[in-house]
This record gives structure tokens, sequence and C-alpha cells, in this order.
């Protein structure tokens, strides 16, 4: 079928090259092929991955978004596509992370007799996303998908998910797009920046905390550069840790799992938090133990870009809702008249230690393999991880040095890393790219690694595999402990370099710590898409947590 040039299905994808929309992430679907037909036609512009499972492209759009700060599309086909894609709007949802999916749908005239796949998008995903919608005139095409970019990069950013009946996308499309969405920003009012330093001048033991989404380099760089010279301690929060340099003197840590106790005894005692971006969620306070609200009343300056987000949970002194880069610009300007280093130090000193690596009963020692894969890393290299006990040691012993390197769900999903590697590798290909994903976890999003092959996408992946659901049978064993109550949490893997090496990937086996350096460099220089099979202990089932342990509590 030959295509009229004003197609809805045409105008959409006008305002996506408007838009700077360079990555489609998808499964193709008969339901949507008129918008498929029209990205031929720009393939110059917008490069379409077509993946192996929904759940692998939407991930790989919320990497995409969390990224570049611009929402990331991903497209399915209706039904069973758009189920199997809802694990990435959920991720993008939690993580404030700027999507726009697109679903194929049943035609309009069908609509509601239970047609084929049919399902009713705007119920759905309604408490998913920030905005579920369909398009139902074709003429107001350009406006629904701008209405789109806008939601998703305005005030706390989020996810959208539109509908395209088939047959709509076949009519005129109307209008053609003007030009590219420019999402509104809010700043501070001079007045709350100005009671902002007052009580910072009068702070003994103040404590920043960043977190959220939406940051810019420059941004991060002038408050962590203000913070350091201040020598104002500075926490990021869970799975935020490359907003900052971990280098910095006087970064403390981060607050999620198995967060340092030193941290938390600073957050507990601290006498002014100053929260940027960060929601100050159920992770980073610790299941909503590090404060209450009769302290926060009087301690917590929060400022985030999500009115809503404000005096939701924590009751603050002072609030503002505000973009994050904005914001940190703003108090780049403050001079409280005062400074802190000695805090500073010992902050950064308990965090350095917290850091260090552990002894461990297996032959592999993960917190040694990690503070290696940190060291050998340039400090652009993007790190990617999905869920599981595996990243524990990630998070706690591999130090970020850069801004936006590091890919990884607030929301536990598993099965994001690889994915999210994919498209980082793809969005740079200049730069190393690794995701670190445990046994279960990689097996969620596994095939992918056909997509790497397809594309040449180069990443490497280290598969964790200890054999188990490490998550689970830790607090297993804490809650039920014994050999004869194991249920449920065993893994019987593959051999995980055969595995590679089927889809025509470098595999190489590492099983000792000794052994992890050249096993990674091999992975590292193959040239091809790469996975290195990491065999660690289960026993070692968390930093300083051994099954033993927890059954003799």
């Amino acid at each position: 079928m030959t295509q009229a040039a004003n197609t809805a299905a045409r105008r959409l994808v006008e305002t996506l090259v408007m838009n700077g929309v360079t990555r489609v992430f998808c499964v193709p679907g008969e339901s949507y092929l008129a918008v498929l037909d029209a990205l031929a036609d720009v393939r110059d512009t917008i490069q379409v991955i077509a993946c192996r499972h929904e759940a692998g492209a939407a991930n790989m759009a919320e990497a995409y978004g969390k990224l570049t700060g611009k929402p990331g599309i991903c497209m399915v086909t209706r039904g069973p596509g758009a189920t199997h894609a809802s694990i990435g709007v959920h991720t993008a949802h939690q993580d404030s992370t700027p999507m726009i999916l697109f679903v194929g749908q049943i035609a309009l005239s069908d609509r509601g007799r239970g047609a084929f796949q049919e399902v009713d998008y705007r119920e759905v995903f309604g408490g998913l996303a920030k905005w579920a919608t369909e398009i139902e005139s074709p003429d107001r095409t350009v406006e629904v998908v701008e209405r789109a970019f806008a939601t998703a990069q305005q005030g706390r950013m989020g996810p959208v998910v539109i509908a395209l009946p088939e047959d709509i996308l076949h009519e005129d499309g109307g209008p053609a797009p003007i030009r590219p969405v420019v999402p509104a920003r809010a700043a501070l009012d001079p007045a709350f920046v100005e009671a902002l330093r007052d009580r910072l001048s009068k702070a003994e033991r103040p404590l920043l905390i960043l977190g959220g989404s939406g940051w810019t380099e420059e941004a991060a760089a002038a408050i962590g550069d203000w913070s350091e010279r201040l020598g104002l301690p500075v926490s990021l929060s869970f799975r935020r840790k490359d907003i900052l340099s971990n280098a910095r003197t006087n970064y403390a840590g981060d607050l999620g799992l198995g967060c340092n106790p030193e941290l938390m005894k600073r957050a507990k005692e601290a006498d002014l938090l100053i929260a940027i971006g960060a929601r100050l969620g159920e992770n980073p306070t610790q299941g909503y133990t590090l404060f209450d609200r009769a302290r926060t009343a009087e301690i917590l300056v929060h400022i985030h870009p999500g009115a809503e987000e404000l005096g939701r949970v924590w009751t603050p002194l002072l609030s503002a809702t505000a973009d994050n880069s904005l914001a940190a610009h703003a108090l780049s300007a403050i001079d409280p008249g005062r400074t802190w280093h000695d805090q500073a130090k010992a902050a950064h000193d308990h965090y350095q230690a917290f850091s260090t690596p552990v002894p461990v009963t297996g032959a592999v020692n993960m917190s040694e393999c990690m503070a290696h894969l940190g060291e050998a890393l340039p400090p652009t290299a993007i790190v990617t991880n999905g869920a599981g006990n595996f990243a524990a040691w990630l998070h706690r012993f591999y130090r970020h040095r850069a801004c936006r390197t590091q890919l990884a769900p607030t929301s536990g999903a598993m099965g994001y890393g690889y994915p999210a590697a994919l498209a980082a590798k793809s969005l740079h290909p200049d730069r190393e790219v690794i995701c670190v994903a445990g046994d279960g976890d990689y097996l969620m999003t596994g095939q992918e690694l056909a997509t790497a092959v397809q594309y040449g996408i180069n990443a490497v992946v280290i598969v964790v595999d200890n054999g188990t659901y490490g998550t689970i049978r830790m607090h297993q064993e804490g809650h039920y402990p014994g050999a004869d109550r194991v249920i449920a949490t065993d893994l019987k893997n593959p051999d995980f370099v055969k595995y590679a090496e089927a889809f025509s990937a470098f595999g190489i086996r590492c099983e000792r710590t000794e052994d992890f350096p050249t096993a990674l460099d091999a992975a590292r220089n193959a040239g091809r898409p790469a996975l290195l099979h990491l065999i660690t202990s289960a026993e070692d089932i968390a930093p300083n947590r051994t099954i033993t342990g927890l059954r003799s509590q």
C-alpha cells in the first residue's frame, strides 16, 4: 500500500524527526505498519532497532530517556505487545524518565466489540503513565504527539502511552509540525534562595541529597564544585550515583539498599537536609524509617520538579517546585559565610572505607571484581544493571567518576540492565558500556543478545552466576532459615559461554578472582558483543552476609 504524503502515520513520524528523535526501539506489528513504512523514509535520521521482546524494546527506550533527558521512543503492537512493554513504562514512571510508548491498536470502527487483542489503553496504563491516550481524530495527530513530548519532559518526567488505531493511521493527518517542543522549566524564587541561604548559614550538621532525573552535566558540575568548596557533605539517592563523581572530597555515599550505617547516622543527626530532585521514597529512606515527619518539618528543604511530590510523605520546612538543574545553578551562587570541611572529610573517609573490598568465602570475590572494574574502565564508561543481590556488590564497590554513566532501575526491575546497555552503546558507540547482570536477571532479557549481534552493538555483559534468585534467597533464609525450607529460588543455568557463542557473540568463563582482569580484558577487546560468565558462590549472598550466617541468626 502506498501512502499519501500527509497521512496520520507520516505526520507522527514528521513530529518525531522535528523533536530530534534518533532511535526507535520496537517489535514490529501489523497494527502499525503504516508508521513503520513512514519510518523507512527517514532511516538516515532515525535508526529503527527491532528487538526480540517488547520488554527489551521498552527497557531500551527507558534507558535512552534516562541517558539523554529526552523521551525514549518505543513502538509495539496491540494486546500482548503492549502488556509485555508495560515493564518499561513502570520503570519510566518509578524512575522519572521521559518516554513515549506508541501502541498499535485495533481499528477505531471495531472498538468495544472485544476485537482481536483489543485493550483499553487509557484504563490499563492510566496508573502507570503520566498520560495514556488514543488518537481518535487523525487531523490531531501532531497535537497529540507534541503534547506527549511536553508531558513526558515537564514537571516530574515520566512515560506517555499513545494508542494508534490502525485505520486512523491511513487517514489525512492534518497540519504538519511547525517547531520542536521546548519543555517548560520552573526556577527557584529569589526569596526562597535567600531563606535557604539563611538556614544554611546557621546549620551545624547539614547534608545535601541529590537525586531524580533531568540533570545536565553543567548543573551537576556546578553544585558539585559549590558543595565541595564549602565542605558540604553530599549524598546521592538510590541508583543515582553518577550525578556527581564519587571521588569528590565531600562525597558521603548513596542512600540506597545496603546503605552505609555511617551515612544513615549522618542523615539522622543532620540539622539541615537539602534534597534536590530526590523524592525521598522507600529505598533512600530505608523503608521510611530514616526520618520522621516531625523532624523533617524542622530541617527538610525539599526541591522537586513535581509539585505533587512535595509534602507527599515528609512535611518540609521549606519546599519549592523547580527543575533540578536550574535549582542546582541557583544554589551554587549561595554564600553561607561558613564551611564544613571537617565534616566533609569524615563523611568521605567513611564512604571510602565502606567501598573498600571485603573478604568472602568463595573463589570469586565480587567486591574485588567490582573495584577492579572501576579501576580498569575509563571515567566515561557506562555501567548498567538490572535487579538482584549481585547489584549490591556493584553499587557499593564501583565508584562512578562522571555524570550519566549509570543506568539502573530504581523500580527494581529484573532484566533491565542488558537492554539498557544496548541502548547506551547504540547511542555512544565510542564509549565502553558494561552490563553487570545476575543469572536470573540476565535470562529475562538475554535474547536481546541477538539484537546486539544483528546491529553490531558491542556491549559487554558480565553474568554473575550463583545459581539462585539471590535477593529472594537472602530474605527466604532470613525469615525461614534451613536447607529444607529453600523453595523456588534455585536456578539451573545454561553454559553461558556456549549461549553467547550460539548467537555468534564472544564468551569467556571466569571462576577465580585473580582471573577476572584477564577475562574482562578479553571481553572488552573482543570486537563484537561479549559475555563474561562469572561463577560465584551463593554462600556469599551479599556483602558481609552469608547463608550460614543468616541461618544462625
